[in-house]
């Protein structure tokens, strides 16, 4: 499949060690055609550049933001406070209770902030939720999603 500008979905992570963690997502994507963008973003440490990217992302072509982070996990919720667009967290693993931490961080967003959340380490289920939707209007996004239900089903 094709890529197309409609199809573009940033990955943000707050740490270049996070990368590993956020490789399935990006590698789901490119099964259904959809361009990522992959960046490191932290919003401790590099606050303006994540509100600006933010900010701009809608006119830069991008329809949905993945955000990954540990501990504190606050990425999400920073860019999801910038943007109508669709912000799916992944909270990472690490830390002293292992991503307990980062999961609630990600969750308990403010009333009319949300932020559509994933399991720990759940980033391959976040490109999904990205794809399915983008898949609303797309048939042949549709397709391919049930397609790929049809290749998990147990036989």
């Amino acid at each position: 499949m094709t890529e197309s500008p409609n199809r573009r979905v940033a990955i943000l992570m707050g740490s270049p060690n996070d990368a590993d963690k956020m490789a399935p997502a990006a590698a789901t994507l490119e099964r259904y055609g959809i361009e990522a963008d992959v960046r490191v973003m932290s919003a401790h440490r590099s606050p303006a550049e994540v509100a600006e990217f933010t900010r701009s992302a809608r006119d830069n072509g991008y329809t949905t933001i993945i955000c990954g982070a540990g501990m504190a996990a606050h990425l999400a919720g920073a860019v999801a406070a910038h943007t109508t667009l669709p912000v799916i967290g992944v909270p990472l693993s690490g830390g002293a209770i292992n991503g307990w931490d980062s999961l609630l961080a990600t969750v308990q967003m403010p009333r009319g902030i949300p932020v559509a959340t994933v399991a720990v380490d759940g980033a391959m289920n976040a490109a999904l939720l990205a794809v399915q939707m983008l898949a609303v209007d797309d048939p042949s996004l549709i397709a391919e999603l049930e397609a790929h239900r049809e290749e998990m089903r147990p036989r």
